[in-house]
């Protein structure tokens, strides 16, 4: 199962809910969260680039006690900057121009485009185990997420819990009330450029509903400014977790689209 972020604050947890949160913060994006032994986390921080699109600046992951610090084109490990392809301690880094990707051998694969997207794909021993922006992996959607016990939060709120603190480091939790509301223009438009024959390979191996959702939140986000950031990313983030669910998407960008 996969857990993703991309484009415009967009986050899928590993259950399948698609949701939006802005946060400039640190946040745990995914960890193991048994009591007793922690095997790895994964943190994130977003920033807005000089285009005012939001970048992921640098993850950190954690596994057993072995630290990777990535940013765009440099990978840390351990406080030293090393050279990719890297292996030690069950984990192997590899980068390109395009991607960095992290193997662990517990049960991760990580993939970042060094930009928006970052997705991880986590062993199934890990179910019910996991915390942060990612979910909890019990395969029910909205529960112990967006419902817990009695209460219920939007996803900001969810957002909000997930930061971590750092006492030298100010920043500004986004406001609750600002949650985006669901949006449910542009369906056609939508549903017309995800099911194009391109990604006839991808709708049966993807939940299509989801990246529609996606798609028209930034439909509406973008409020009709044809800026290729905002309509395009979710179509790329279709494109490439059809790739990776062993799909053959088409070529789908023309010189009218993206």
């Amino acid at each position: 199962y996969v857990c993703s972020t991309w484009g415009n604050n967009h986050f899928k947890t590993f259950d399948g809910d698609i949701y939006q949160f802005p946060g400039i913060c640190e946040y745990n994006f995914v960890s193991d969260c048994r009591e007793s032994y922690k095997e790895f986390s994964v943190h994130i921080q977003r920033a807005l680039n000089d285009n005012k699109h939001p970048e992921i600046q640098y993850i950190l992951i954690t596994v057993k006690d072995f630290t990777v610090y990535l940013r765009p084109k440099l990978a840390v490990v351990d406080g030293r900057i090393v050279k990719t392809p890297y292996y030690s301690s069950s984990v192997l880094i590899e980068s390109n121009d395009i991607y960095t990707k992290v193997y662990a051998k517990l049960g991760l694969i990580l993939i970042w485009n060094q930009e928006d997207a970052l997705m991880v794909e986590l062993d199934s021993k890990f179910n019910n185990h996991t915390c942060g922006l990612c979910g909890d992996y019990n395969g029910v959607p909205i529960y112990n997420e967006f419902i817990k016990g009695g209460a219920s939060y939007n996803s900001i709120t969810y957002g909000n819990l997930q930061k971590i603190s750092k006492p030298n480091v100010k920043c500004e939790d986004p406001d609750e009330t600002q949650a985006l509301p669901s949006c449910n223009g542009h369906r056609d438009e939508c549903e017309k450029l995800l099911t194009s024959s391109a990604f006839a390979d991808c709708q049966l191996r993807l939940n299509l509903e989801m990246y529609i959702q996606a798609c028209m939140q930034d439909k509406c986000a973008c409020n009709g400014s044809e800026d290729s950031f905002c309509l395009c990313s979710t179509i790329s983030e279709y494109s490439r977790q059809c790739s990776h669910a062993g799909g053959r998407p088409g070529e789908w960008r023309t010189q009218y689209l993206c």
